[in-house]
């Protein structure tokens, strides 16, 4: 999903106390409750008679609370909260029960049967039926509703979504029926290996039809236009809110295992400001910048998490006649020092991305080696290069300049990374004037959507567990591509992945390594970091845990204990 690459070294969206589940490292996991095991336990006595709220800062407003709509970090953070899909992830990042309580899978692997819970309801009483989520799925398929994640979640996935996006096919056609109340039947495309941990996700949750058709264009817009399913309800909030909460869903099916009654938000952008709020006690998580790191590092509250988000420049080949040269994209990817980046910049565990797919998400398949490894270091900072590359293409273009426009978010650490990214460009590349354009989040996300930039400051975390989920956002006239690439070669690979290799996942994984080689060999975009997160953190937030993709936390069974 779209990421704000500040909101966890400014203030850490909605930071947490644990290990990112698919790191490996479970050295803090003693602290979660999100094993079926645990779901019954009575609460400890260092919960009993302790206020379960919990206070917390947010990077940015929430641009959007439609699940059809969401393509950002902050509201499927908000969305995976409030509201609950097929399944949920528990604290090893493996799917357990939702809205579902089993699924069979044909053995041709296309049609998927899933059964649901009956004692599930809306926040206004109605039940959750089978109906919801054939309403939902339709709906963000749909070419009048204009979702970006439906077609790009979908297409390819379930049958018929790609014609019905495109509108080839009518949207009874899409491969998702409602056998009777709470039967739900998938028909996919193709096999797809990963389809139960998409039912996780965000774009696939249910809606309510009489409820979004009621409110019409106001749906999702205030907490009055919302309704829940999930662990907790998003209370005084309107769209360009700077505050707002989350509140217990009483009406949750499996409200019990809920043990926080509250949970505030406020936004704030400048991390010395996070930082003095959290000293203050009013705040119980705030994330470091680099210079608060140095400051914090040996604080008995300080945690440092790594992640699978990856950050890197897009390069609009659309736009400015200059990117669409192979040269100049070639040489402004290799233009500037991501080591001292991320050691004097970020300084928060973060490391140097010299690919696209992360380090220590997924290994080849077998249980070989991690598939970064595998793949190797594909573009690294390397100046005289740079100049080569730069001098061939001032030469192509016949001119002895070029100008570019940067665009990036507006927090207080962005700019110091944004003006140190330009300044390396146009050190190291002679001609090259950068022009710095600093927006909000949701500003930054319309420009982006509308191609209305030359290079941007971008991240991407991942929506399920498999490679795919980074590779396909470079398809031809992808939903996410937004920047003009295409390489039919490259597509072709991605779609054997889906098709006749769907199975296959020896020959799944060859076919992304050598795309992600032809990516970096075109040059279509820049990579510079993966992140990580330096917090300090409340000893008393228990029971907080990250997800590798989807909504960053899971607070399902969080809690506030003893401090001691």
């Amino acid at each position: 999903m779209k990421l704000k690459w500040s909101l966890l070294l400014a203030l850490g969206l909605l930071l947490s106390v644990f290990l990112v589940a698919c790191s490996g490292d479970d050295g803090d996991s003693a602290e979660g409750t999100g094993s079926d095991d645990k779901k019954e336990e009575e609460p400890a006595k260092d919960e009993e008679n302790v206020e379960q709220v919990l206070n917390f800062i947010n990077g940015d407003t929430i641009p959007t609370m439609d699940p059809s709509m969401a393509t950002d970090v902050y509201g499927f953070q908000f969305l995976g909260a409030t509201m609950e899909g097929l399944y949920r992830l528990d604290e090893n990042a493996e799917p357990v029960e939702g809205i579902a309580t089993e699924h069979k899978v044909s053995e041709d692997g296309l049609t998927w049967t899933f059964t649901l819970r009956e004692d599930a309801v809306w926040s206004n009483g109605d039940p959750v039926t089978a109906h919801d989520f054939v309403y939902a799925w339709q709906r963000a398929v749909d070419p009048d509703t204009g979702s970006e994640y439906g077609p790009y979640m979908m297409g390819g996935v379930i049958k018929n979504a790609t014609a019905v996006n495109t509108g080839d096919a009518p949207l009874e056609d899409l491969g998702v029926k409602a056998d009777g109340d709470y039967t739900l039947v998938v028909e996919l495309e193709n096999p797809v290996p990963y389809f139960e941990s998409l039912t996780t996700f965000g774009t696939f949750l249910p809606l309510n039809q009489k409820f979004v058709e009621e409110q019409g264009d106001k749906f999702a817009t205030s907490t009055d236009t919302l309704l829940s399913n999930g662990p907790f309800k998003l209370t005084e909030w309107e769209s360009t809110s700077s505050s707002w909460n989350l509140e217990k869903n009483a009406d949750y099916w499996d409200a019990e295992t809920v043990k926080l009654d509250k949970m505030t938000y406020e936004v704030v952008k400048d991390p010395q400001t996070g930082v003095d709020l959290y000293e203050s006690g009013t705040v119980d998580r705030a994330g470091l910048s680099s210079d608060l790191v140095d400051q914090y590092a040996t604080h008995e509250d300080y945690v440092a998490t790594p992640e699978s988000a990856v950050f890197y420049l897009k390069m609009n080949q659309t736009r400015n006649e200059a990117l669409a040269n192979t040269n100049v994209r070639a040489a402004i990817s290799r233009a500037f020092d991501k080591q001292a980046l991320v050691d004097q910049i970020l300084n928060n565990g973060s490391i140097v991305a010299n690919g696209l797919v992360p380090a220590n998400f997924t290994p080849m398949p077998g249980g070989g080696e991690d598939f970064r490894e595998a793949s190797g270091d594909l573009v690294t900072y390397d100046v005289e290069k740079a100049k080569e590359y730069w001098e061939k293409a001032l030469e192509e273009l016949g001119t002895d300049s070029v100008e570019l426009e940067f665009l990036a978010d507006d927090s207080e650490t962005a700019k110091t990374m944004n003006e140190y990214l330009a300044n390396q460009l146009e050190t190291n590349l002679p001609g090259l004037k950068v022009t710095l354009k600093q927006v909000p989040f949701e500003q930054r996300l319309d420009l982006d959507t509308n191609m209305d930039y030359d290079i941007q400051f971008a991240g991407w975390s991942p929506d399920f567990l498999d490679p795919y989920t980074f590779l396909n956002l470079w398809l031809t006239d992808g939903g996410n591509n937004k920047m003009g690439y295409s390489n039919p070669d490259y597509d072709a690979l991605l779609e054997e992945t889906t098709t006749e290799l769907a199975q296959d996942n020896e020959a799944r994984y060859q076919n992304f390594l050598e795309a992600e080689k032809m990516l970096f060999e075109d040059a279509a975009i820049a990579p510079i970091y993966q992140r990580a997160r330096a917090q300090l953190i409340a000893p008393k937030v228990k029971g907080v845990f990250m997800n590798p993709f989807g909504p960053d936390y899971e607070y399902k069974w969080a809690s506030v204990g003893s401090e001691e």
